[in-house]
C-alpha cells in the first residue's frame, strides 16, 4: 500500500482555518480511500475571529465565543497543538514541537509532507522602546483583549482606594499606541465601558479618565479614507479622548510614557497596537522572502518559483491582479485572507488531480470599523457612512463573516440581551492566575520563632 499524499497546513488561524476546512470538502472522497491526510499544525487549538476582540473586551461578546474549536470543524484533519520551528522544502521535512515534547524530553519531532500551506498569520511588531517589554500589553489574541479588559477595570478599583493622587492620575490613564484598527477599536470600545462603569464607583467620574491614541502618521484608521478618518478623529476628541498625530512613544519606563513631543504621562497602561510582522517561522524556512519578510507568491498562491508550496494571509505577498500596475499587493487583511483561502484551497485539489489553476482576483470592497456602542465610520464600495448606520453595517458584516452558524447564533443572541440588560462590569483577574489561592492556602505557615509556653 502507498502512503497518503499528506498535505501540511502551518497555522490554524483565517488562512489554515478556512483552507483545511475547504480541503476536506474538496477532497472528500481521496480522505474518505485514504489517499490524501491533511494536517494541520497550530499554537493554539482554536481560530481567533480578530475582528471581535475589542467587543470581547468591552464585554459585549463572551471569550469562548470570539473563538472556533479547530477539533469540531476540522473533523476529518488531524490537528497538532505545537509550533513549526523549520521547514526544509527541499526535503519535505518540518521541525516542530508539541505540547507533549517538553514532557517527554525528545526535543520535538519531524513531520514529512507532500505539500506545504504557510498560514502562520502575523505577531506583533514592537520596536526598542524602553520599558516596552515589561509594561507594555498587546492586542493580536482573546487572552490579551480579555486580560486588558481585567486590567482597565483593576485601575478603576486602585484609582477608588488609593490617597495617593500620583497614583490615581496614573491608574486613570490609558496611552494605546497606533491609529489602525486594532488600536482605535480597542480604545473606543474599552473607553465606552469604563464610562459606564464609573457609574458604580462613588469617587470616579467619567471625566477622571484619560484616554490618550498615539500615531507616528498624520492620520487614523487610513482603511476607510480621509474624510471618514479625520470623521472619527473628531468624534474621539468629542468624547475627551486626547488624539496626538504625528507622535511616537520615545519610553514608557518606571511607568512614565516619554512622547516624541516631550509629553510626560504617568500612566500604568500602555497598550502596543503599532502594527504587525510575519511570523518568525517563514525565516526558518529555505522559501524565498520579500524585503519585508512576506513569502513572495504568484497569483495562484503558490511559492514563486517553488513546487508544491502555497501561501496566503498575512504571511504571503500575493499580487493585487485587479490593479494594472505591476508591483501591487493584496492588503494582509482578514477580508483577502478568507477569499485567498477559498481560492488556495481549490488550487491545491486541482494540482494533485491535474487540473489548471486559476488566479486570485478580488477588488477591495472597502472597510467599517467600530468606534463603541452604537458609533462607527465605513467606506464601502464608496460610498460613505458614520454614526449608527456605520456601527449597524461594521456588526452585520462581521457577523456574516464569523464562521459557523453556531458561533453567528451565539453572537446575535448576545447582542440581542446586551441590548434589552446592562453591561458586564465584572474583573475576572484571577483567571489568569488560578492557582494562586491554593498556592497561599497550601504554603507552610510563616515562622514566627518559639511559641510561649502555657
Amino acid at each position: 500500500m502507498t502512503e497518503p499524499a499528506r498535505i501540511l497546513v502551518v497555522g490554524g488561524g483565517y488562512v489554515g482555518m478556512y483552507t483545511a476546512l475547504r480541503l476536506q470538502r474538496q477532497l472528500r472522497a481521496e480522505l474518505r480511500a485514504g489517499a490524501v491526510e491533511i494536517v494541520v499544525v497550530t499554537p493554539e487549538p482554536y481560530m481567533t475571529y480578530q475582528p471581535f476582540l475589542p467587543e470581547a473586551a468591552a464585554g459585549s461578546i463572551s471569550p469562548r465565543h470570539v473563538v472556533v474549536p479547530l477539533r469540531r470543524v476540522l473533523d476529518r484533519c488531524r490537528v497538532l497543538i505545537g509550533e513549526v520551528r523549520s521547514i526544509d522544502h527541499a526535503k519535505r521535512t518540518a521541525a516542530l514541537s508539541t505540547l507533549a515534547s517538553e514532557e517527554e524530553g525528545t526535543g520535538g519531532m519531524e513531520l514529512t509532507y507532500d505539500e506545504l500551506v504557510l498560514a502562520p498569520g502575523s505577531v506583533s511588531r514592537t520596536l526598542p522602546v524602553p520599558g516596552l517589554a515589561d509594561h507594555g500589553i498587546g492586542f493580536k489574541t482573546v487572552e490579551e483583549a480579555i486580560g486588558l479588559r481585567n486590567h482597565v477595570i483593576e485601575q478603576m478599583d486602585i484609582a477608588s482606594s488609593t490617597r495617593d493622587p500620583g497614583l490615581r492620575d496614573a491608574a486613570l490613564t490609558f496611552v494605546f499606541v497606533g491609529g489602525g484598527y486594532a488600536g482605535v477599536e480597542a480604545l473606543a470600545e474599552l473607553e465606552d465601558m469604563a464610562r459606564y462603569t464609573a457609574r458604580y464607583y462613588h469617587n470616579v467620574k467619567p471625566e477622571d479618565l484619560r484616554w490618550v491614541l498615539v500615531e507616528a502618521s498624520d492620520r487614523i484608521l487610513p482603511e476607510v479614507g480621509g474624510a471618514m478618518g479625520k470623521y472619527a478623529i473628531r468624534e474621539l476628541r468629542g468624547r475627551n479622548i486626547d488624539v496626538r498625530l504625528g507622535t511616537r512613544l520615545e519610553s514608557c519606563e518606571d511607568r512614565v510614557a516619554v512622547l516624541s513631543d516631550g509629553t510626560r504621562l504617568p500612566t500604568r497602561t500602555v497598550v502596543w497596537t503599532a502594527g504587525v510582522k510575519p511570523a518568525p517561522v517563514l525565516a526558518a524556512t529555505d522559501l524565498p522572502l520579500n524585503e519585508r519578510g512576506r513569502l513572495r507568491c504568484t497569483a495562484h498562491l503558490a511559492v514563486e518559483g517553488v513546487a508544491h508550496a502555497w501561501a496566503a494571509g498575512d504571511a504571503a505577498a500575493v499580487p493585487d491582479v485587479t490593479f494594472g500596475a505591476p508591483g501591487r499587493e493584496c492588503a494582509p487583511n482578514a477580508q483577502h485572507a478568507v477569499r485567498q483561502a477559498k481560492v488556495l484551497a481549490e488550487n491545491i485539489a486541482a494540482s494533485l488531480n491535474g487540473r489548471p489553476l486559476k488566479e486570485y482576483a478580488h477588488a477591495y470592497a472597502g472597510s467599517v470599523a467600530s468606534l463603541g456602542l452604537h458609533k462607527g465610520v465605513a467606506h464601502v464600495y464608496g460610498r460613505k457612512l458614520k454614526g449608527y448606520p456605520a456601527w449597524f453595517m461594521h456588526r452585520a458584516y462581521h457577523l456574516s463573516r464569523v464562521p459557523t452558524f453556531n458561533r453567528k447564533a451565539r453572537v446575535l443572541a448576545e447582542w440581542t440581551l446586551s441590548g434589552l440588560f446592562k453591561r458586564e462590569i465584572v474583573s475576572l483577574g484571577s483567571l489568569e492566575h488560578p492557582r494562586a489561592e491554593f498556592e497561599l492556602a497550601a504554603a507552610p505557615p510563616p515562622d514566627h520563632g518559639d511559641k510561649p509556653s502555657s
